[in-house]
């Protein structure tokens, strides 16, 4: 049997795909089954998050499409910030990492809400402390097949 370097190529990435996927998707089944809570829990390492000016996460009041629910974090001196909607399927929105030389600590991005619900927004400073914000949203569209 004689097989050329394009039919070794073809054979390597159709199995690799085929190794990744399920691993892929039992990662997506993983975080959709885990309770914002427990998320937050697994961000912070157990240590409490605190209510405090050191984050500020912004997000309309009302918004008329929960398909696009514009949003936007602030958090100076974070090193991690993560983002969840407890009230979606799967709560984790976002994740956003800094590095040392990052001009500034802040992110926005557009999420989708199924429901009417807070948006929790919890950041990581590099001195082992957390704090979080949170911030009702009234959906008046459904975004997640709500």
């Amino acid at each position: 049997m004689n097989l050329d370097r394009r039919e070794v190529l073809v054979a390597a990435v159709a199995s690799a795909a085929t190794v990744a996927l399920p691993l892929s998707l039992a990662a997506q089944e993983t975080a959709a089954s885990k309770t914002a809570e427990e998320l937050m829990a697994e961000f912070t390492g157990g240590a409490e998050a605190v209510e405090g000016d050191g984050v500020t996460l912004s997000a309309p009041e009302i918004a008329e499409n929960g398909n696009t629910v514009p949003i936007s974090v602030d958090a100076p001196g974070a090193s991690e910030i993560l983002v969840l909607a407890p009230g979606n399927p799967t709560p984790p929105v976002a994740r956003f990492a800094f590095g040392e030389l990052a001009g500034s600590q802040s992110a926005s991005t557009r999420i989708r809400l199924a429901q009417t619900q807070d948006v929790v927004a919890v950041a990581k400073f590099p001195d082992g402390t957390f704090m979080r914000s949170s911030s009702n949203v009234k959906v008046t569209i459904g975004g997640c097949g709500g």
